[in-house]
């Protein structure tokens, strides 16, 4: 028996204790089709805008179908926001990036990675989680999200508002973060 053992226990699950209680929690949302206008997202179950997950996933999914359809994509996206229409250097990082950085919000559903050239499983599924810090500026509506993406080290982050008076939640941040570069894809990578 190593004299670290005992300790090792201890802090092992007092870890997990701290996590636990810091408010750590993890969603998951799946999406069967991806929208392809603002009456379709109207129409998905996750197109209440409810709970700030799902507005989250839509947000992704919107993004994704920017190469196909990108007067579309801007419409839903600005749907999402409550009125906040994309201006200035956000869209135009949209309209420059929608297109030749599609991978980086690929990356953003389950199974989509670089090995397997950003392809994601069906059906369309959107990992994400809140961490301690997810709900400091919940007293303004605010709520910041982590979305986990398989092309980069690190999750990618959206934060979401929500309207007092009919408890939405809208896309309030995150766009440049989302369409940030991903890891090559293998079938591109010269050095695969």
């Amino acid at each position: 028996m190593s004299i670290f053992d005992s300790i090792k226990s201890k802090a092992g699950t007092a870890i997990n204790k701290a996590v636990t209680a810091a408010g750590n929690k993890n969603y998951t949302v799946v999406l069967n089709t991806l929208p392809m206008s603002v009456e379709e997202l109207k129409a998905m179950p996750q197109g209440s805008l409810k709970n700030p997950e799902d507005t989250a996933a839509l947000v992704i999914a919107a993004l994704a179908v920017y190469p196909a359809a990108p007067d579309a994509s801007i419409a839903m996206i600005n749907y999402m926001r409550n009125g906040r229409d994309l201006i200035g250097s956000d869209l135009q990082f949209v309209k420059e990036r929608g297109v030749s950085h599609n991978n980086a919000v690929i990356a953003c559903f389950k199974g989509a990675t670089p090995e397997n050239n950003y392809t994601p499983t069906e059906p369309a599924t959107i990992e994400m989680m809140e961490n301690a810090y997810s709900r400091e500026q919940i007293k303004d509506g605010i709520l910041t999200l982590y979305v986990k993406c398989n092309g980069a080290d690190s999750h990618r982050v959206i934060t979401l508002r929500q309207k007092a008076s009919t408890g939405e939640w809208f896309f309030w941040s995150g766009i440049m973060g989302l369409l940030s570069q991903v890891k090559t894809p293998k079938a591109a990578d010269p050095w695969a």
